[in-house]
């Protein structure tokens, strides 16, 4: 991808512009046309403005994907039926003052880097645009071809090569070479600028150190999602050797074999051919190939042994500092604690449940209602009563089943006239009978010999 002050800049696709684009002519000229100088002359106009040019240009960068751009990029991608946005400028310098964007050389200067040129001069800052932009700050509004960073999109970049590398077979190494880790960034980081700017970002994150080898740039990526990676130290560089030898080793291994299966070959033809003396010759050469294919082998199982033994250590170590940071807060934790205190804090606990058991049932009124023996006294009165009650109960006769006067017998008539007769007699016996109750009463011999 060619960059911002290299090629013309297409013009933004309609998807990625407002609806008003096409539409609204008297509201595109408005926003066409250039900033007040000053914001306290219409506030409600410039803030409109600078909102639609903000939002727009931010959105347009985000489409694009890349993390750079300058003025007259912006303006040729915004750019409509022959004009372009005179307030682009001050939108830039608004931008730039709010943090959403940086200038490059800013962004440059504030990573603490010697190896900040790459190697491939790209990054060969002039002192002079240092200490104009040291002096004048974000105030002025940027160049045509001054390269500006978007900062959201940089960061997220970063932070997508760190995960691909922490995802990769890569992060099994504690280093890795510029080029391996180039070749795993192809497809976040589409040019060489764009890399170098992740790292640098990484780098100003503290999520990565460099050091330059014997010509060659040595990656070191933290380990963990929030750790700050240390400085790269004489084992970093030790295994970054042996890594490089694995390597060499690997390809001289596979660059052998074919030797010897081309050696196969040849001697397979000149049998052919009837060519007795050629075909030895190869056999011999692929033979030798062979046992230094062997020789090779033994080496890197050598190499690869010393490496792995490397990463246990490195996990050892990992292993040894969580144990000895686990001891330490165990002792801090459990500094004022002894067996003494526990079992004496045990003992109040139980004299405290002990006390709150007696409360409950005083609250429960065991005190008020009587004791436990009352109420068994009371119980086995009531079932004396009870046992009493049931021995006072009368045998009482069935009930006959048969009925009292047989239905057989028939009452005889008797007429009005003889219950009249049998009722006076009566009366007159009854009065006879309470005179003589009267003399008796008067004479207590008399009563004496009344018949009962």
């Amino acid at each position: 991808m060619s960059s911002p002050e290299e090629a013309r800049v297409a013009p933004a696709p309609e998807g990625d512009l407002p609806p008003e684009w096409e539409t609204d002519e008297e509201r595109m000229a408005f926003l066409f046309s250039a900033f007040k100088q000053s914001r306290e002359v219409n506030a409600t106009e410039w803030d409109s403005k600078m909102g639609f040019w903000s939002e727009l240009v931010l959105k347009w960068g985000r489409r694009r994907g890349g993390v750079r751009t300058c003025l007259r990029e912006l303006q040729q991608a915004f750019e409509r039926r022959g004009s372009v946005p005179l307030g682009l400028g001050t939108v830039l310098r608004e931008l730039l003052r709010r943090g959403k964007l940086q200038r490059e050389s800013d962004f440059m200067a504030s990573v603490d880097s010697s190896w900040i040129s790459w190697g491939v001069g790209v990054f060969i800052l002039k002192p002079l645009k240092w200490t104009l932009s040291s002096v004048l700050g974000d105030s002025k509004v940027p160049e045509e071809e001054e390269i500006l960073i978007y900062v959201e999109l940089l960061q997220e970049k970063a932070e997508e090569v760190y995960n691909l590398y922490q995802n990769s077979t890569l992060s099994s190494h504690p280093v890795v070479g510029l080029s391996e880790l180039r070749s795993l960034c192809n497809s976040v980081c589409p040019d060489e600028r764009t890399f170098c700017l992740v790292l640098l970002q990484l780098q100003k994150e503290k999520r990565v150190t460099v050091l330059e080898q014997n010509g060659n740039k040595i990656m070191k990526f933290a380990r963990g999602l929030h750790a700050k990676v240390s400085p790269v130290n004489d084992v970093d560089i030790g295994v970054y050797q042996l890594m490089q030898s694995e390597q060499l080793l690997s390809q001289k291994v596979e660059s052998l074999a074919q030797e010897a299966e081309r050696y196969k070959e040849e001697a397979r033809s000149a049998c052919k051919a009837g060519k007795k003396q050629v075909a030895l010759r190869c056999l011999k050469s692929k033979r030798r190939t062979e046992r230094r294919i062997a020789e090779l082998h033994s080496k890197l199982d050598v190499v690869q042994g010393i490496l792995d033994r490397i990463y246990a250590s490195q996990t050892d170590q990992m292993v040894f500092n969580a144990y000895q940071a686990g001891v330490g807060a165990l002792k801090l934790s459990m500094k004022d604690v002894t067996v003494e205190k526990a079992e004496s804090l045990v003992d109040q606990i139980q004299e405290l449940c002990d006390t709150q058991d007696e409360i409950a049932q005083t609250l429960a009124g065991a005190g008020i209602n009587g004791s436990e023996a009352d109420t068994e006294e009371l119980e086995k009165e009531l079932d004396r009563l009870l046992l009493d009650s049931s021995k006072d109960l009368l045998d009482l006769p069935s009930i006959p089943q048969k009925p009292l006067f047989p239905t057989s017998v028939v009452l005889p008539n008797v007429s009005d006239a003889e219950l009249e007769a049998e009722l006076e007699k009566l009366t007159l016996s009854e009065g006879e009978l309470a005179q003589e109750t009267d003399l008796n009463a008067s004479d207590p011999k008399r009563a004496l010999e009344l018949p009962l």
